[in-house]
């Protein structure tokens, strides 16, 4: 069944389901800074709004607007700035 999870004091929150190939959220993220890790390898899909991500062992900034997606490798630490409300897909492999 579904799985809620909220972040950050609610400012970041998401539901949690299962998709043939494997788990998948999908969420909405309010404005503001943000600092995830992962546990495994995650597609993230912007679906609307923007969102700027700083990659582990980058010092700037990559923009993505509704319908780009990056990855985050397993086990790493990176920065998510939503530059409006934005809401996402992401996929775990």
């Amino acid at each position: 069944m579904f799985k809620t999870n909220e972040y950050f004091d609610g400012n970041v929150k998401s539901i949690a389901f299962e998709m043939p190939d494997g788990p998948a959220t999908i969420g909405v993220m309010a404005a503001g800074e943000y600092n995830f890790e992962t546990s495994s390898h995650e597609y993230m899909t912007v679906t609307s709004g923007e969102l700027s991500v700083m990659q582990p062992g980058e010092s700037e900034w990559k923009a993505y607007k509704p319908f780009e997606t990056f990855v985050i490798t397993k086990g790493a630490t990176f920065k998510v700035r939503a530059v409006k409300d934005s809401t996402y897909l992401c996929l775990y492999r």
